[in-house]
């Protein structure tokens, strides 16, 4: 087991970032400021505008070397998007982000094909259900469909057995919640791996969900309320552990790689998450990196560039772990 990263307050200093982020993260508010305000818009609205190419992450670039394919599930067929690579050596179960409610894997595509090249993974990102038209425990069971089908399948569909799940935000929940899920209702623990990228851990709301007000990097209190309505209607079911899994018993969880940026509302889910993780006897890394916001890894600067390396790298040292 890994030693606790000591995490120094200088991290969290302002001075701690540097010039070329802090640059970007100040053009990026003001872009962020001139445009509506995303919480008084309905989801599909929100999606409109992003099929549109008008949204703040410009127009979807699909790709062709992707492959659009359907998991047949027991009341609900999953659709999945897959990249395979020349030289396969595992297998990446993918699961995005957007809230519960926005997004779809082909909006992801130059990130998987970036990954399934850069790890030998081929990536195997789950289309779930979303939010209203479709609330919790729609995403979660959707993903739990891709995963069990997979370990069933993967040796024929490509290859290897090897295994590493993960995602981001909303992506980062669904990971963890489906790999509780593999534990507890298919006996299966047999990820080797966990890629959990500035994840949403507890729907209740952590004190920095709550505090951090109005001020919109990407995301605000206010845009996180409104994802979890979507999500979770019923305000008793958010501290259900199939809902906010940093309520969950945690043990014989795979090694995990946390990655946050410091300028993001969701700074203590992966600062607790990381904790719990290691309290239950896990091995987990953590990656903070100052100044960054929520999504800082999509972003063209030095420190979204370091984060993504480290995520591959991590997931090349855990298919190479077991033989």
């Amino acid at each position: 087991m890994a030693e606790i990263e000591i995490l120094h307050r200088d991290l969290f200093d302002p001075r701690a970032v540097d010039p070329e982020t802090d640059k970007f993260n100040k053009r990026l508010e003001e872009i962020i400021a001139s445009m509506p305000i995303r919480h008084n818009s309905t989801p599909q609205e929100i999606r409109e505008e992003m099929e549109s190419g008008k949204s703040l992450m410009g127009p979807i670039r699909r790709l062709d070397e992707a492959q659009d394919r359907v998991v047949a599930g027991q009341d609900h067929d999953v659709p999945i998007r897959v990249f395979v690579p020349n030289e396969v050596h595992g297998v990446y179960l993918h699961i995005h982000g957007g809230g519960f409610t926005l997004c779809h894997p082909d909006h992801f595509d130059e990130a998987l094909a970036e990954t399934s090249k850069e790890s030998k993974v081929a990536v195997v990102s789950v289309d779930y259900r979303l939010a209203p038209e479709d609330p919790y425990p729609a995403a979660a069971d959707d993903c739990e469909t891709v995963a069990a089908w997979l370990i069933q399948n993967a040796k024929e569909e490509f290859g290897s057995e090897k295994f590493i799940i993960g995602g981001e935000s909303a992506g980062a929940n669904l990971s963890v919640v489906t790999l509780l899920r593999m534990r507890d209702r298919h006996n299966f623990t047999g990820f080797l791996g966990a890629n959990l990228a500035y994840g949403c851990f507890d729907i209740s709301m952590t004190p920095s969900q709550r505090n951090w007000g109005e001020r919109n990097l990407i995301i605000s209190t206010p845009m996180i309320q409104w994802f979890n309505d979507h999500y979770v209607p019923q305000i008793e079911k958010r501290d259900d552990p199939d809902v906010s899994p940093i309520y969950a018993e945690l043990s014989n969880m795979p090694p995990a790689l946390f990655t946050v940026g410091t300028l993001d509302p969701l700074l203590d889910d992966t600062l607790f998450m990381h904790l719990r993780w290691l309290a239950a006897g896990n091995h987990a890394d953590l990656a903070v990196y100052p100044g960054g916001t929520h999504i800082f890894n999509s972003f063209p600067i030095k420190i979204a560039r370091d984060a993504n390396e480290k995520m591959y790298g991590f997931m090349k040292s855990r298919l190479k772990a077991v033989g």
